[in-house]
C-alpha cells in the first residue's frame, strides 16, 4: 500500500486526539490484517470514494481509551461506551478522514466521504467493502490501544 495514501490518516489520527482529547498516542509497526474482527471494543468506520480511488478507513479504541477521549472532550467519564461514546468515536473518525482527505487533495487525489458508521462490543467485525489489502496499524497510550486499518483499491 502507497504510504503517500496512509502518512495522511496516521497524520490526522496523532493530531485529532492530541488536539481534541489531549491524548497522544504512539504509533506501533503497520502490517497485513487478515480477519475482520476488531482489536478494539469500539470502532468507527468510513468510506470513501473518487474517481482515482475507492477505500474505506475505521479507528478501533479499547474502551479505556475511549472513555478517556470523551472525558476529556465533553468533561465527564461515562461508565461504560454508550450511545453518546459512539457519536465521539464517529465525529473522531470523520475529523481523521477530513484531515486526510484535505491533505490527499493538495496532492492531487480527491474522494468524497460517506456518514461513518460506528461498531462496538466485543469481538465485533469491520468489514471495508473494499477490493484490496486490509493495512492495521496499532497506537499505544497510557489509556489503551488504538488500531487504525486502511484499505484502498490500489
Amino acid at each position: 500500500m502507497n504510504a503517500e495514501f496512509v502518512n495522511p490518516f496516521i497524520t490526522g489520527l496523532l493530531n485529532v486526539l492530541e488536539t481534541m482529547a489531549q491524548t497522544t498516542l504512539k504509533p506501533g509497526k503497520p502490517k497485513r490484517k487478515q480477519s475482520e474482527i476488531a482489536k478494539g471494543d469500539v470502532s468507527g468506520l468510513i468510506g470513501m470514494v473518487g474517481p482515482q480511488v475507492k477505500g474505506s478507513l475505521s479507528i478501533t479504541f479499547d474502551e479505556g481509551l475511549a472513555l478517556t477521549i470523551m472525558e476529556r472532550m465533553v468533561g465527564e467519564r461515562p461508565e461504560s461506551i454508550d450511545g453518546e461514546v459512539g457519536d465521539m468515536v464517529g465525529e473522531v473518525t470523520n475529523m481523521i478522514c477530513g484531515n486526510a482527505k484535505r491533505d490527499l487533495s493538495e496532492r492531487g487525489f480527491e474522494f468524497g466521504m460517506a456518514t461513518p458508521i460506528v461498531v462496538s462490543g466485543k469481538q465485533h467485525s469491520i468489514s471495508h467493502q473494499v477490493d484490496g489489502p486490509k493495512l492495521i496499524m496499532p497506537f499505544h497510550s497510557d489509556e489503551g490501544m488504538a488500531h487504525l486499518e486502511i484499505c484502498f483499491d490500489k
